[in-house]
Order: C-alpha cells, then sequence, then structure tokens
C-alpha cells in the first residue's frame, strides 16, 4: 500500500496515501484496533453539521475569511451527504471525550477542503484542521453536541415515522374488529369478554403513550453544549459563538436546536441522553408486551388460544411441516431485549462523568443510535409483515366465549358474587353450561338468565338511573 507521511504534535505517522483522514485518525485506527464497529454514520454527519455550521458562525463573527469558510462548507456538506463514509473508520471503543472521532472529521474536511481549492492533501494548507475546521471548538463540546443532534435527526427522521406507521395500522385494525366479541384474560385465565378492537386499541394507545414521552425528551435534547469549548467556559470562542452556531445548525437540520443554560453540565454530563434512553427503553417494554400477547393469542392452531391468525411469511420448521411461526413478534421482542440492554450500558456510563468532563460519550451514542436504528427497522418489518395481515377466527371466538364461566358476572349485581361462584363452580366440575347450572341451583330464573347473561351486555358500564344522585 502506497503510503504518505503526516506529522502531529507526537511525530510523523504514515497514513495510506489515498485516504482523507490524517495522523490523528491514523494513530487512532492503530492504537484502537477492537472489534468491527465503528461509529454510527448519523454522528458523522452531526459533525459535519457543526463544522459547517461553525464555519460560517466563525465567518459572520470576523474569525474566518470568506473563501475558507466556503471551502469547509462545502466539504463538510459531501460528508453529510454520505459521500466519504469509508473515511470515518473509527470505532466507538477509543477515547471518552469523542476525540479521535472529532479529529477524524477536522482532517477529512481539511483535506476535501483543500483539495477543491487545488492543494495537496495532509499538507493542512491553506485549510489546517484544527486551526480553522475546529475553530472555536472543542472535541469536549463538539462531540456531545454530535451526539444530541444525531439523535434528535435519527428519532425525527426515523423513530418517529415508523412508531407513527405502526399505531397507525393498529388503529386500521381497531375499527376491522370494533364489533366482534372476544373473550378477555387476567392470570392467563378466562375474564369477561370484550371487543376484539379494544385490544388492538389498547395496543396503540400504549405506544401513543411511548410516542409523547420521546418528543418531550427532545425538548432538552434539541440544547446544545456547543460554544462551551474544553469544560464550559467557552475559552477561545468569540462573544455570541453559542448562540450563532446553534442558529446555523437550526438552519441546516431544521430542527430547533438552541444553547444549553449551563454548558458546564452540559459537557460534564449526559442525565438528557440518559433520559432518552429510558423512552427507548420505555418503547421496549411496550413491544415486548405486544409481541408477548401477540405470541400467546395466535398459540396452537390446535392445542393452543389459536384466537389470532398470522401471515405464513416462511416455513416455521426444518422439521415439522406446516408448521408456522410468530418470527415477526419473536424478531421485536429480541430487538426490545437488546435496547433495554443498550439502556442498562448508557444508564452505567451516563454515571461515570467525573469532575468537568463525562468520558464515556462515545459509548453513550453508540448505543442510543444503534437503539433508535433497530427498533425503527423492527417496527416497520413487524408492521408490514404481521400487523397488517393480523386477522381474528370470528368463529373461535364465539365458540369460546359461548364456554366461558366468566359470564356468570354479569349477575353478581342481581344473585350476589357468593351464588355466581358457586354457578360457576358447578357449571366447571360438572362440565355443563351457566345456564344449566342456574337453573338446577334455583338462583334465577330462564327468563332472567336470558336477559342478563350476554356478551354484548358486558362491554360497558350499566347506566344509571339514580337521579338524585349527589342531592342532600
Amino acid at each position: 500500500m502506497e503510503m504518505r507521511n503526516e506529522k502531529d504534535v507526537l511525530g510523523e505517522v504514515a497514513v495510506p496515501a489515498d485516504r482523507l483522514w490524517g495522523a490523528q485518525t491514523q494513530r487512532c485506527l492503530n492504537n484502537f484496533d477492537i472489534g468491527t464497529d465503528t461509529l454510527p454514520f448519523s454522528v458523522i454527519r452531526a459533525l459535519a453539521i457543526i463544522k459547517k455550521s461553525a464555519a460560517w458562525a466563525n465567518h459572520k463573527l470576523g474569525q474566518l475569511d470568506q473563501t475558507t469558510a466556503e471551502a469547509i462548507s462545502k466539504a463538510a456538506q459531501e460528508v453529510i451527504d454520505g459521500k466519504h463514509n469509508r473515511e470515518f473508520p473509527l470505532p466507538p471503543w477509543q477515547t471518552g471525550s469523542g476525540t479521535q472521532a472529532n479529529m477524524n472529521a477536522n482532517e477529512v474536511i481539511a483535506n476535501l477542503a483543500n483539495r477543491s481549492l487545488g492543494f495537496e492533501i495532509g499538507k493542512k494548507h491553506p485549510v489546517h484542521p484544527n486551526d480553522h475546521v475546529n475553530l472555536s471548538q472543542s472535541s469536549n463540546d463538539t462531540f456531545p453536541s454530535a451526539m444530541h443532534i444525531a439523535y434528535a435527526m435519527d428519532v425525527c427522521d426515523k423513530l418517529i415515522p415508523a412508531l407513527d406507521h405502526t399505531i397507525a395500522c393498529l388503529r386500521q385494525k381497531q375499527t376491522a374488529y370494533q364489533d366482534v366479541i372476544k373473550l378477555g384474560r387476567t392470570h392467563f385465565q378466562d375474564a369477561t369478554p370484550m371487543l376484539a378492537g379494544q385490544e388492538l386499541g389498547a395496543w396503540a394507545s400504549q405506544l401513543e403513550a411511548v410516542k409523547k414521552r420521546i418528543l418531550r425528551g427532545l425538548d432538552d435534547v434539541f440544547e446544545l453544549a456547543q460554544g462551551g469549548t474544553a469544560i464550559g467556559t467557552g475559552l477561545n470562542t468569540p462573544d455570541g459563538f453559542d448562540e450563532a452556531v446553534c442558529t446555523e445548525i437550526a438552519e441546516l437540520t431544521r430542527l430547533p436546536f438552541k444553547p444549553v443554560a449551563d454548558k458546564f453540565s452540559g459537557l460534564a454530563a449526559h442525565d438528557v441522553l440518559v433520559g432518552a434512553s429510558g423512552d427507548l427503553n420505555q418503547l421496549a417494554v411496550a413491544l415486548l408486551k405486544i409481541s408477548n400477547d401477540i405470541k400467546t393469542l395466535c398459540s396452537g392452531p390446535r392445542a393452543g388460544l389459536a384466537e389470532l391468525i398470522i401471515p405464513a411469511n416462511e416455513p416455521g420448521s426444518s422439521i415439522m411441516p406446516g408448521k408456522v411461526n410468530p418470527t415477526q413478534a419473536e424478531a421485536i421482542a429480541m430487538i426490545a431485549c437488546q435496547v433495554m440492554g443498550n439502556h442498562h450500558t448508557v444508564s452505567i456510563a451516563g454515571s461515570q462523568g467525573q469532575l468537568q468532563l463525562n468520558v464515556f460519550k462515545p459509548v453513550i451514542i453508540f448505543n442510543l443510535i444503534k437503539s433508535v436504528e433497530i427498533v425503527s427497522d423492527g417496527l416497520m418489518c413487524f408492521t408490514d409483515h404481521l400487523l397488517s395481515g393480523l386477522d381474528y377466527d370470528k368463529d373461535h371466538l364465539l365458540e369460546v366465549q359461548d364456554r366461558s364461566l366468566m359470564l356468570v358476572t354479569a349477575l353478581a349485581p342481581i344473585i350476589g358474587y357468593d351464588k355466581c361462584a358457586e354457578i360457576a363452580r358447578k357449571a366447571h366440575s360438572e362440565n355443563t353450561t351457566l345456564k344449566q347450572a342456574a337453573l338446577s341451583l334455583g338462583y334465577i330464573s330462564e327468563q332472567d338468565f336470558d336477559a342478563h347473561v350476554r356478551a354484548d351486555q358486558m362491554l360497558h358500564p350499566f347506566p344509571t338511573t339514580n337521579t338524585d344522585a349527589g342531592s342532600s
């Protein structure tokens, strides 16, 4: 491989001649050859957004000339557009401040800018990675700002649309089954009747509640530490840089980013992102519950509940012919487990800030972005390949409903709990119907039984006729 020599403050480093990164990136590659993971593109894009925004903010504040600002801006935009992804090979397992990742962006953008201006790459002239691309910045404020930008953009661009897609599908299914009566269950035991649409609607409402929480959490994520530089003081930035750079970032991303009120906190702690991870953890909890419900309801088809019919997407067994498994429900459940594990990692990493800097930044954003990525993709697959083709076996629902002992609950206001329990026990032990048991015990007439024990009348509160309620 043809190499070129580059210099940094520690001396010379051999860099592959065809690569746009420089000495500090190469040192990281040499010293942190760990695994195969690299920082997500979302983080690289966010770093480039900051570099482009900082160039224009510095220019407007008189710190950078027009030609240099334009060259940096053009180079950064190419990175934002994903044209140079292979130039960002660094793993998350590096310095805890993300310095190497920040310098990777500085070096690539500087070399792109210099090449566009007709100069040789690797010479740091006329655009210098530190003096120009990193002007008015430190890794300590740039990387946490990139963390916030990456998460916010992925949530808005990927997760919320995926959630909306799933919720819309469930609401459509709720409408389709709004008149279908089925048996409810608690403790894995028969309970009183409900509508199939209510079961589906509960899942949709659960996801809507999580969506609201995620969106509320973005309010804090939109606050950036940019402008705090090394420890939060804003050393080496012109007055007003924090506002100027956040304005540029907001215009570029079309999201309401603004400076955080306390930049010391923005560098030293990542409680906001720990909270965001908690929101994703709540989503994982909801999805695992929904997955388990579906797997239970479609169990069978002969020896289980067999109430739900799921799409037969692929053969379910390599040995049992004709088997259909709830594979999409299993996949989303595994994703939920992974998100929960990622949240645990983020929580531990978030607790490890020391004094003026948390040095677990790369592992926090790596896990957070991975959670957003897999749950967004998982929701789309889960919705398109399972929920959209979900169907209830109406004949089976009716059969189960007619055999239910819990319909006796409708008689409790009339003959009392104890007599109802006796009817249910007698019907179960003698394998008779509730009606037969009730009539043989003489607790109610056939006419009254037929009038009250009706599943379609057990789906809502009974109307009150007490017109004097609340009067003295």
